[in-house]
């Protein structure tokens, strides 16, 4: 993943995002040395977001496959739910 310091992303703005964003999907800002901020192109942020919904609902379907769910009123749901709190 390329970086792009704090002070280079002052001095040429969003063309220091552009550039770094060339060779990488990527790129790290660091901020005194220290990797702080992840940027990245939008389409690449599209396809995370798509990856994170596909993995949630593959998870969710274990749990129906596996019987890990409740069947249960709206009063039984509201007052199971105030017994965890």
């Amino acid at each position: 993943m390329s970086t792009i310091s704090a002070n280079k992303l002052k001095t040429k703005g969003v063309s220091a995002i552009a550039e770094a964003l060339t060779d990488a999907p990527e790129a790290a800002v660091s901020v005194r040395g220290n990797n702080r901020f992840v940027v990245m192109d939008i389409e690449h942020y599209h396809y995370l977001r798509e990856c994170e919904l596909a993995a949630a609902l593959a998870e969710s379907q274990a749990d129906l496959d596996a019987g890990r769910f409740v069947e249960e009123s709206v009063g039984a749901h509201l007052k199971r739910l105030a017994k965890i709190k």
